[in-house]
């Protein structure tokens, strides 16, 4: 059985979600993307629960976890995240994080070393300084007015067929969508992607000091997450998967893959 917990914090209320699978069983963490709430990850509570214990949270300004202003960075994040373990007990867990999620969890691992057995990216990016330009960071912090541009009928449309491929992962990406105002959304789009930047040029080492798995969506057209992946793959030695007919969000569209490679690898971790 999924339960629904509240965490509370000065800037607002986390909502997060577990399911015990037993006391002797390792923990799955997912991290849903920017504007993506613990729905993104349906198939992977339903797949992997019973095997796992499962914990799936809304991050701050996501989902339930609202109002929640808009003042936290991506330190931040993992603090709360590391509060909510904290809190549940969680030892050891694998961390499966989708694009932002991604990014929080390479936060994680960076501030809190040895606290997590391995990390799972879903179409994510790596936070090195090194793999990105000064471009590609500018235009990071200037996005707010182009998605303003867009009417909102366009944008969720875009979005929803920009992210996924299945008719079951747009659904659940316009169904995220359409739980924000129009300028809600662009709000937070833009913060999301200010705290991508920022996190890059902090010139952390990120270095997970765990084991890794890369999946990524073969038709994955968000930015250049493609590209970023083969480099990752390349330069730190990673194991990538590319999952065929998948965009952006492939857990939604490759799920009974996804929980497999999931499932594979957490046992691997777990040995």
């Amino acid at each position: 059985m999924t339960e629904e917990k509240v965490f509370p914090t000065p800037s607002g209320d986390i909502h997060y979600w577990t399911s015990l699978a037993g006391e002797d069983r390792p923990w799955l963490v997912f991290l849903p993307g920017l504007t993506a709430d613990h729905r993104l990850f349906d198939k992977q509570m339903e797949g992997l629960s019973g095997r796992y214990s499962c914990l799936v949270w809304d991050a701050p300004g996501h989902g339930n976890s609202r109002p929640f202003r808009l003042d936290f960075s991506m330190d931040d994040l993992a603090r709360f995240l590391r509060d909510i373990l904290n809190r549940e007990g969680i030892e050891g867990p694998v961390l499966a994080g989708q694009s932002l999620g991604g990014y929080i969890a390479q936060v994680f691992l960076e501030l809190f070393p040895g606290r997590a057995r391995g990390f799972v990216s879903i179409d994510s990016c790596p936070l090195k300084r090194e793999y990105y330009t000064g471009w590609e960071l500018a235009m990071l912090k200037h996005t707010y007015w182009m998605y303003r541009l867009f009417p909102w009928g366009l944008l969720k449309k875009i979005g929803a067929q920009g992210t996924a491929m299945s008719p079951y992962g747009r659904d659940v990406m316009r169904a995220m969508m359409e739980s924000f105002t129009p300028k809600e959304y662009c709000l937070l789009t833009d913060y999301g992607f200010r705290l991508l930047a920022q996190a890059v040029e902090a010139g952390r080492k990120y270095e997970p000091g765990c084991p890794v798995l890369l999946l990524c969506g073969e038709k994955d057209g968000a930015g250049s997450a493609k590209r970023y992946n083969r480099a990752w793959e390349k330069r730190e030695n990673r194991r990538l998967v590319w999952l065929k007919g998948a965009g952006h969000n492939s857990n939604t569209d490759a799920p009974e893959e996804v929980n497999r490679l999931i499932d594979e690898f957490a046992e691997r971790c777990s040995m």
